[in-house]
């Protein structure tokens, strides 16, 4: 009985000495097993070009210590609910607006801690190769989230094809259109899919990622929005984790000259630098 109880007492001890991590531990949660183990960033983000971004500074990133991890998305609104509920450490996908529109929907608290780069968002036309072509009674296919709807549509005033009630409401719907001379038809789509609806309207409106993604080029694009465009896509985290050291460098890498020329290089003014 003896032997039986010391051996008891050294498998406590062994176990008395484990620090209760799991593996895998996101870096704001404190990750720390080893002098050779890096904390660990997960990240949201879309495919083109927020993914394709973060992935040109892993190497850099890694070299602090840190293991980007990335997390594909295909729409706006999920990777925001991971975020919130702690599944990511950050996501790299979206504008202001449009997190202001969902915060105000949802209540998360999420933070933008940088802005990135602006997709210029344009009217496409597989029927068309001038907005001048444009018929009376055309169907035009928008975003259907209240602040990329409202930015189409804003497009579309900035050409004097619709007027609005009111053209500094961001979130302007088609009941805001109080002139239509040409009596378009305004269709709201999930901005993921407009670019497959070119072959079944007349024209849509297509965010610079998606627009990206499909291979389509600003160049063609009937109508482009203006590089000054308010819209900067931003790096947004926890409210309660701002000032975390490991979302810091992620920031500052996303932030680099390295980055800069990297946009300007690859993307050759489909997308434009915000820093």
């Amino acid at each position: 009985m003896k032997k039986i109880a010391a051996l008891l007492l050294v498998g406590l001890a062994f176990v008395g000495c484990g620090d209760g991590k799991k593996d895998g531990e996101s870096a704001v949660q404190g990750q720390n097993v080893g002098q050779d183990s890096k904390v660990v960033l997960k990240v949201g983000a879309t495919p083109v070009p927020h993914a394709e971004i973060l992935e040109f500074i892993k190497p850099d990133l890694e070299k602090e210590g840190i293991d980007l991890q990335i997390v594909q998305f295909t729409d706006y609104v999920t990777p925001n609910s991971a975020l919130n509920d702690g599944s990511l450490d950050a996501n790299f996908h979206q504008h202001k607006p449009f997190l202001d529109s969902l915060i105000n929907d949802r209540g998360y608290t999420l933070t933008p801690i940088a802005n990135i780069h602006v997709e210029p968002i344009g009217l496409y036309s597989s029927k068309f190769k001038n907005i001048d072509e444009l018929p009376n009674g055309a169907v035009i296919a928008i975003p259907n989230d209240p602040s990329n709807g409202g930015r189409a549509l804003l497009l579309l005033e900035a050409e004097k094809l619709i007027k609005l009630a009111d053209s500094t409401n961001l979130q302007a719907t088609e009941l805001d259109i109080v002139e239509n001379p040409k009596e378009l038809k305004i269709k709201p789509v999930e901005a993921a899919l407009l670019p497959r609806t070119l072959g079944d309207v007349d024209a849509a409106v297509i965010n610079g990622n998606y627009a990206l993604q499909a291979g389509l080029n600003s160049a063609d694009a009937l109508i482009l929005e203006g590089a000054q465009s308010p819209y900067a896509n931003i790096l947004v985290v926890q409210s309660s984790k701002v000032d975390d050291e490991n979302l810091q460098k992620l920031k500052k890498a996303l932030q680099s000259q390295k980055v800069k020329d990297f946009i300007q290089e690859k993307y050759k003014g489909e997308i434009v630098p915000a820093f």
